[in-house]
């Protein structure tokens, strides 16, 4: 874990919150700002009565509580999973290169050397329809499975779990349970910032020095899709692990500055093992899965020096507040950003 120390923004409290009955993320301040802002579009989608409103309101004023005391549960959680919680297989907690694909391997060496560049890239790095987002094998089978047979361990447990993100209700949060300093930490720094350094240096690939990880699973009954939205991250990797599902393709469109109205998006499906790379504000959702289960490892991987400058999320210089451990990624130290990492363009 790095010593810096790291904060969110004050608008962590009250921007980018989900509102699944009507798939819309709103930003709360009060309940004046929030019925201008949102009233119209609310009743459209069928928020018709003074009743459901107020159901609204309650669900925003819960949602807000629970980031407030996010960083206290967090503590608490991980605490007590240390405490009741016996892995099925340790040896995961801690990253070998035994567990990361041969081609993966050689991603990395490749993006090391001086000559590297995109328009030479190893054929194991796979460009997609949509603009910049490539895959790449990660993991080996092996790893994978073992991977999610102590997650599957994890969840049949007693110890507690909080959610992903407001958007994901089935998973779990990868530092809680004690993989950042061993294993997610190591694999940010010697293996993913090289390659984000090659593929993404306008957004903060030759700076990301934190991040957010959780695995997300998606099965029937549970989570079956994902609104289309945007990471709170400069680059994200999005692993597919497993298990047997049908359909639950990725689709993506165009960068969060552009209009739906405007967009065509494009169709992407998963394959085990490996990942998906793109810019964190590059929109996509999930498509529903129709059986079986997927669980896929997200990385929201960030860039002190570029957020430091604008927080993804609100748009304003950052007004940052405590956090615990990686927090939102924001620092109080103000490093000259380079040439390579003002802002994530618009292509």
């Amino acid at each position: 874990m790095s010593s810096m120390q790291f904060y969110h923004c004050s608008c962590f409290y009250t921007d980018n919150i989900f509102l699944p009955e009507f798939k819309l993320h709103i930003r709360y301040m009060s309940e004046e700002q929030f019925r201008q802002t949102y009233g119209a579009i609310l009743r459209n989608r069928g928020c018709s009565t003074t009743e459901h409103f107020q159901k609204v309101l309650k669900q925003i004023e819960k949602e807000i509580y629970r980031r407030k005391l996010l960083d206290e549960e967090v503590i608490k959680r991980s605490a007590m999973i240390r405490e009741i919680y016996k892995p099925f297989h340790r040896h995961v907690y801690v990253l070998q290169e035994s567990y990361l694909a041969p081609e993966f391997l050689e991603i990395v060496t490749f993006s090391k050397c001086e000559n590297a560049s995109v328009d030479r890239l190893p054929k194991s790095i796979v460009q997609l329809a949509a603009p910049r987002t490539y895959r790449i094998p990660v993991f080996t089978e092996e790893f994978c499975r073992d991977f999610i047979e102590e997650l599957e361990n994890f969840e049949q447990s007693e110890a507690p779990k909080g959610r992903p993100n407001t958007m994901n209700n089935y998973g779990v949060l990868l530092n809680e349970l004690g993989f950042d300093a061993t294993f997610l930490t190591p694999l940010r720094e010697a293996y993913l910032c090289p390659v984000a350094s090659l593929l993404f240096s306008d957004c903060g690939g030759y700076t990301l020095d934190s991040h957010k990880a959780f695995v997300v699973k998606y099965a029937l009954q549970q989570d079956l899709d994902l609104s289309y939205h945007y990471d709170n991250a400069e680059v994200t990797l999005n692993v597919s692990l497993g298990k047997d599902f049908t359909e639950g393709s990725l689709y993506f469109g165009d960068m969060r500055q552009v209009p739906i109205s405007e967009t065509e998006c494009v169709e992407i499906g998963h394959k085990t093992t490996h990942g998906l790379l793109h810019r964190g504000q590059h929109m996509h959702g999930a498509l529903p899965l129709t059986s079986g289960q997927r669980w896929n490892l997200i990385i929201w991987m960030r860039s002190s020096v570029v957020r430091n400058q604008l927080c993804p999320m609100c748009n304003k210089k950052p007004e940052l507040v405590e956090g615990v451990g990686f927090a939102d990624g924001f620092t109080r130290e103000a490093p000259t950003p380079s040439a390579n990492t003002e802002s994530c363009v618009v292509i």
